[in-house]
């Protein structure tokens, strides 16, 4: 059994990186900043799980060859790259839009930010990247590669889902200074553009 589980050394090491890669800003970064502070720690942590899952379902994807496929085909890789540039720019107008409304309430319905942080995540071809073109990098070839991709991916998703659950409590802390409408409106449209520039960005560095 244990020829299936990666080395030590190999789980360190992916692991440091994967910090580091989470730290460095990014959709998940801004957005998930965006719906804490605004809208609270609740919804910040229900965006959470759609983002681990979205990224689990990339990494599993990726073991069993199928984000090899869309990585092979370019017009794969581009449909699935506009999707994801099309979607943030749809989360940056629909932040933007509710700041504008007479009022403003937090959605009650934490499906909403579950299925939101999925689609993102689903439509990330840079997630898809990692898996196919990083973890490779930390297998040991004389043991069971799929084994070792599948508990390498797991490891990712969980540094990941761990650094985006600081990331939604210290966004949370600025909710209660953002209690009066104004202040909420002016914070929406402030990280409407953030995630607007966040699309255009993705939109370029995911570019071949």
């Amino acid at each position: 059994m244990l020829e299936n589980f990666p080395g030590l050394e190999a789980i360190a090491s992916l692991a440091a990186a994967s910090v580091l890669i989470e730290l460095t800003p990014g959709p998940n970064m801004t957005w998930l900043a965006m719906v804490s502070a605004s809208e609270g720690r609740k919804p910040g942590f229900a965006a959470v799980g759609g983002v681990a899952l979205g990224l689990g379902v990339v990494g599993l994807a990726a073991a069993l060859g199928v984000t090899g496929l869309i990585n092979g085909v370019p017009a794969l890789y581009e449909l699935l790259r506009w999707g994801g540039v099309a979607f943030l720019l749809y989360l940056a107008w629909d932040s933007w839009r509710e700041a504008g409304a007479e009022t403003i309430t937090v959605d009650p319905g934490m499906a909403r930010y579950f299925r939101r942080g999925l689609i993102t995540n689903l439509l990330n071809p840079k997630a898809a990247v990692f898996f196919v073109a990083v973890i490779p990098a930390f297998i040991d070839p004389s043991r069971p590669v799929l084994a070792q991709t599948l508990w390498l991916s797991a490891v990712y998703v969980l540094i990941a889902t761990l650094v985006h659950a600081v990331i939604v409590l210290a966004a949370g802390t600025f909710r209660p200074h953002l209690e009066s409408r104004e202040r909420q409106q002016t914070t929406r449209r402030i990280f409407a553009v953030l995630l607007a520039l966040v699309a255009i960005w993705f939109a370029v560095s995911t570019g071949r």
